[in-house]
């Protein structure tokens, strides 16, 4: 479909994240459900920035904007985790 390449840039940022804190903390045992509950969590508290390839929004950020970013995604995943482990997921 013509809009199939519209999507938010921050959903890979995020599921980067969350992998990367999973790679970081070995042996933690999360479900695919908890996983899907972390990225949604840590989406539902980030602007949506809808782009048809990722390279187009990169182009335009100013290495401030990039950082700031980063650490709103690092912030959200984080939180993100909390809430998820303080309310495990029930399968």
């Amino acid at each position: 479909m013509i809009l199939d390449n519209i999507h938010n840039h921050y959903e890979n940022l995020v599921y980067e994240e969350v992998r990367r804190r999973l790679a970081a903390e070995e042996g933690a045992d999360f479900s695919s459900h908890a996983l899907e509950d972390v990225a949604c969590l840590a989406l539902n508290h980030l602007p949506a920035r809808y782009v048809r390839h990722s390279v187009d929004i990169a182009f335009y950020l100013t290495p401030k904007e990039r950082a700031d970013m980063d650490q709103q995604v690092r912030d959200a995943v984080a939180a993100a985790f909390d809430l998820v482990m303080k309310h495990p997921h029930r399968d």
